[in-house]
């Protein structure tokens, strides 16, 4: 008979057992990272130190332990000044053992990130079949605009000749913004290998500080250990490329910083169109900054096209980040911390494919 402890262990979900006096004797490994707290920390620890007062996960399990039965809980907060506070929904069930609970912790928010990654997907497939009619049906007819300006020029007074050349400098405008949106148009598969994330940071960090990010004070914060990511290194760079740059543009100009930093966070799991198996996404990449964050009512749809904050703004760079980590398979999240904006993006592991003889 297997240890129903092992079982709990391979588990997704955080889970922790609650013995009689309140402490913990056991927390798998999504229970120890949901926590940010060792086993060994939370064994320590009473249960009334990680539910805030008031909250119902107290009465939950003095319910279990009267009635040996199995209560659930939705939308419920639960955390410590640690982790901050997270909405889950709790399921407590007893374990019929010295009056032991369990209690399954389901992260809503992360239900929440799951669903948002077809909205995003969604989005960007609109966006290729806009990219592909305008490129046939706008382009075209802006060429024949700007020809007929220039011919209007040649015999222009010198006032009218700004009007030629600003319908010239405008219909250049449009088609540069065409191009952009025709990468959304380029469904092949892309080609993925072995990738070192750590040097797509340093080549991206070193343009950056080179360039648009020579005031910005770049931090690192990097697991040495992480196995290579399976992706495009082009694209990989295009993206953190993307993010950092929006990120040194966020920050202040004086005292501005920008935290990168990777880490390896397994259980988290993804359907990938295409595909009826899950991938693991255990690769995380992070681009932090001290900026003032993103208004609260553009959050739900930063990743979607022609959304912005930024005077003149196309607001494509995003929408083109969301679908170049869709078809890695991944995840791209965003949220306003304390101290600034922070994009996470999760990917998965790249495995040595076997050879035929093995």
């Amino acid at each position: 008979m297997p240890n129903p402890l092992n079982i709990l262990s391979v588990l997704p979900d955080p889970i922790i057992v609650v013995d009689e006096q309140g402490y913990i004797p056991y927390a798998n490994p999504a229970g120890e990272e949901f926590f940010s707290s060792s086993v060994n920390i939370l064994r320590k620890t009473n249960i009334d130190k990680l539910a805030p007062f008031g909250s119902p996960l107290l009465s939950l399990i003095d319910q279990v332990r009267r009635s040996n039965d199995r209560v659930s809980e939705y939308g419920v907060d639960l955390g410590t000044p640690k982790t901050g506070m997270k909405n889950v929904n709790i399921q407590v069930s007893s374990l019929l053992d010295d009056n032991m609970v369990v209690v399954q912790i389901e992260e809503r928010s992360m239900a929440s990130k799951m669903d948002r990654q077809l909205t995003h997907r969604g989005a960007a497939r609109s966006v290729t079949a806009m990219a592909a009619m305008l490129a046939h049906e706008v382009k075209n007819p802006l060429s024949g605009i700007r020809g007929s300006a220039q011919l209007l020029e040649m015999n222009a007074s010198d006032a009218d000749r700004s009007l030629t050349q600003l319908i010239c400098d405008e219909t250049d405008r449009i088609c540069a913004l065409v191009d952009r949106m025709e990468a959304f148009s380029d469904d092949r598969p892309i080609e993925r290998d072995a990738v070192n994330i750590h040097e797509v940071l340093e080549h991206v960090r070193l343009i950056a500080q080179n360039g648009f990010g020579r005031k910005v004070r770049f931090m690192e914060h990097y697991d040495p250990s992480l196995p290579y990511v399976y992706g495009n290194r082009d694209q990989l760079v295009q993206v953190l490329l993307n993010l950092i740059k929006n990120a040194s543009e966020a920050v202040p100009s004086d005292g501005g910083e920008i935290v990168l930093t990777t880490a390896y966070r397994p259980g988290v799991r993804l359907a990938v169109p295409g595909n009826s198996a899950r991938v693991q996404l255990p690769l995380e990449v992070g681009v932090r900054d001290n900026g003032p964050g993103i208004p609260d009512e553009l959050l739900p749809h930063i990743f979607d096209p022609f959304v912005t904050t930024k005077t003149g703004g196309s607001g494509l760079g995003l929408a083109l980040v969301a679908k170049i980590v869709g078809d890695h398979g991944g995840i791209i999240e965003y949220d306003n911390g304390t101290t600034g904006g922070h994009f996470l993006i999760r990917l998965p592991v790249y495995h040595v494919p076997q050879s035929k003889e093995d």
